[in-house]
């Protein structure tokens, strides 16, 4: 290259460089003021009057093709301008490139991005997926198996797709397949109506061409129609579909091969009103072609999109096609992503139906970064994709918030029924109640709990309620909707008998010692239970009765497992020893049972941050230690159920039930301090979504998670009341 760049504190020490390198006769190209000082780029006159020549007489071939009235020779100052831009751009280039290859990523963030954009998926997608790298893998700086596990996470979660194909071919009604011309939608047809006869039959499908332009199309469809032994229907393209439906009694699963149009066709949202022109609703399912630019793929979705809403319709499903020929999967599958489509199938190939196969959203993005290619220019982000700034666009936000809310309800059982509370408010107080109780009427159902955390008797300091109970799952995860105290049957043994007859509850974890009746019968049932008690209480031990305070001393140490305590890291140390009858008031209870003591330490300064007893049977021997964990952990929720109590302002929801109030606030206690404790990958990466949302951690950890799902769920409600909620498709 012979364009070089001078760099001087002011324009004499630059010119003085230049000088020295090119002699008097050096031409200046261009120069400017830059934090180090003044940036000169400058080369040999005798390059630069090569390159004038080059610029001003063009090749034979060129003045071939030029029209008698363009003038051959262009004005020598215009082309060496035009020269000089050139080799101006050529050397930022090549210095981007330069710096690009000598500044290799040192951060995990940086090193997971240069990781998609090398796959082929795109910098706005990069960066909202990053956004959310949890803080156990940010401190780290390795790209290790752990980084990439979560990485793919992140994208499988983000690409939605069919559960089973039954989830397609089992549901009746009219389906139309769009998109531009020779993406495939006649041999997609094709294979779609070759799986559903070998699913259901012949008899109740039919297939239907709006395809008149091109010479032999209806002749292609025919064929299969006929190899299938199913009927085919043409249909005109301004003919509403519901002219043909009279002929096509007892069909219930009709499959549409439109005409291809370019999306810049303006004929494209004519074709999608006809389909949504009749009766009968049409299914909208979108083919992309994956060998084809991202520019072109953006602008197929974006411009269909808006066919099918200025049709009055909606489009929210697609089929990737032409797999078998693109170079790379990942910018497809971008852009799927970040318009929010569900992926139904993907094809591969010519035959029927052998090359089309349910979408596998994770052996999708497997087989993209196996498709990774070396970066060997900075990167770039194209002209059609969206800015995304971290968490500052809209787009992106929309996006995260209704992946995160589909991914809670996969992670945490009782979601569901959370939102569906969190959708009573501002409804009538009379239909709240009837909604309520139809709601809680048979939650928890039979195998959705294993456990339940009973809390205190008494009301929360300094407010008029009381925490609700929490069921646990059969794999220890706190149900996400808790059950309220006053809706259940008065009298502790009542309430344990009711537990096991209606959900199946085999274990309990009690606040205090359960009653004479509640400890007989919980006995004479061998359930498993733990109490955590105060260290007042008195027990029998060596024919003695002492205080638990006072035998924690002399207590088997047992080790010691970690924790979480009140929002922060800890470890809990444990010993044990075996006790006989206990003083509960004035009465003395006999009960073989075991006693622990736990001493809870800061994580990093070994301080002593609480200390806890409990009593199990001891028939449980040395296994209850998770059931101590547990009843340690929940101390929490009281305290976080008061704070999102509060955050929830009645006159921001209209009319509002005490009790409805109640449980949106203490389900979202129970969501945050679940997530706070839980260890489990989905944890990790629902902890980073929810920081995130809420733009970070600056106190502890499960208020902050608190607050962050207070936000998720306010401006949830805020898009539904202004009619753009999140659409579920089935």
């Amino acid at each position: 290259m012979s364009v070089m760049r001078f760099v001087g504190i002011n324009s004499r020490e630059a010119m003085r460089q230049v000088r020295a390198a090119l002699g008097d006769e050096a031409l200046i190209l261009a120069n400017r003021h830059t934090e180090q000082g003044v940036e000169i780029l400058a080369m040999a006159e005798s390059v630069a009057a090569e390159s004038s020549a080059e610029a001003v007489t063009p090749p034979a071939t060129e003045l071939r093709q030029q029209s008698p009235a363009a003038p051959v020779h262009q004005d020598p100052a215009q082309a060496f301008e035009t020269m000089s831009a050139r080799l101006l751009e050529e050397m930022r280039a090549m210095l981007a490139r330069e710096r690009s290859q000598a500044e290799p990523a040192d951060t995990l963030s940086e090193r997971l991005i240069l990781t998609m954009r090398e796959a082929g998926f795109g910098q706005a997608l990069a960066d909202e997926v990053v956004a959310t790298l949890p803080e156990e893998l940010a401190a780290g700086s390795t790209l290790d198996d752990r980084a990439l596990s979560w990485l793919t996470r992140q994208l499988v979660k983000r690409l939605g797709s069919l559960d089973d194909e039954a989830g397609f071919m089992d549901r009746t009604g009219i389906i139309a397949l769009i998109g531009p011309t020779g993406v495939g939608k006649t041999t997609t047809t094709a294979k779609l109506t070759a799986r559903y006869v070998m699913r259901h039959g012949t008899r109740p499908v039919a297939l239907v061409t709006t395809d008149s332009f091109r010479i032999g199309a209806h002749e292609q469809l025919r064929i299969y129609s006929r190899l299938l032994d199913v009927p085919m229907y043409a249909l005109n393209a301004d003919q509403p579909v519901s002219e043909l439906l009279g002929r096509m009694k007892g069909k219930s699963w009709i499959i549409i091969d439109t005409v291809g149009m370019s999306q810049r066709d303006q004929r494209v949202i004519e074709q999608v009103r006809h389909l949504h022109g009749g009766d009968s609703p049409v299914r909208l399912v979108l083919l992309l072609n994956a060998a084809s630019q991202p520019e072109t793929l953006e602008e197929v979705v974006v411009r269909y999109r808006q066919a099918a809403q200025a049709a009055g319709g909606e489009l929210h499903d697609c089929i990737i096609s032409k797999q078998d020929e693109a170079g790379r999967l990942a910018p497809v599958l971008d852009i799927i992503m970040r318009h929010g489509l569900r992926l139904l199938f993907v094809s591969h190939g010519q035959r029927v139906p052998e090359d089309m196969s349910l979408a596998d959203p994770a052996a999708l993005i497997e087989q993209s970064f196996a498709e990774r290619v070396p970066l060997t220019a900075p990167l770039a982000r194209p002209v059609t994709e969206p800015v995304a700034r971290g968490t500052g666009s809209l787009l992106g936000q929309g996006r995260r918030l209704a992946t995160l809310l589909r991914t809670l309800r996969q992670h945490l059982p009782g979601f569901d029924r959370l939102e569906e509370v969190w959708n009573l408010p501002g409804l009538p107080v009379s239909i709240q109640q009837q909604r309520l109780d139809s709601l809680l009427a048979e939650y928890p159902h039979s195998g959705q709990a294993l456990g339940m955390l009973w809390s205190e008797r008494r009301r929360v300091a300094g407010e008029a309620w009381s925490m609700p109970d929490v069921a646990l799952s059969p794999e220890g995860i706190w149900l996400a909707l808790p059950l309220l105290q006053h809706r259940q049957v008065a009298g502790q043994q009542a309430r344990l008998e009711a537990a096991l007859e209606q959900c199946e509850i085999g274990v309990h974890l009690l606040n205090g010692l359960p009653d004479g009746e509640a400890g007989a019968w919980l006995e004479d049932q061998a359930l498993s239970w733990c109490s955590q008690v105060r260290g007042s209480q008195r027990v029998e031990h060596a024919a003695e009765r002492s205080s638990l305070a006072m035998l924690g001393a002399v207590g088997e140490p047992v080790g010691e497992v970690r924790c979480r305590f009140r929002g922060v890291p800890g470890r809990l140390e444990l010993a044990t020893l075996p006790v006989g009858s206990m003083l509960k008031g004035n009465r003395r209870e006999s009960l073989d049972a075991r006693a622990w003591f736990g001493e809870v330490r800061d994580e990093e300064s070994g301080r002593i941050l609480a200390k806890r007893y409990w009593l199990t049977p001891a028939r449980l021997g040395r296994g209850p230690q998770p059931l101590l964990l547990a009843l340690l952990q929940a101390e929490v929720l009281p305290q976080l159920a008061r704070r999102a109590w509060r955050h929830l302002d009645p006159g921001a929801f209209g009319e509002l039930r005490a009790d409805v109030r109640l449980l949106m606030a203490s389900g979202l206690a129970t969501v945050a301090a679940h997530l706070d404790i839980a260890e489990d990958e989905g944890a990790m990466d629902l902890r980073a979504e929810l920081l995130g949302l809420g733009g970070g951690r600056r106190r502890r950890r499960d208020v902050a998670l608190l607050e962050s799902l207070v936000q998720l769920f306010m401006v949830r409600d805020s898009i539904r009341h202004l009619g753009l909620g999140e659409r579920e498709t089935g």
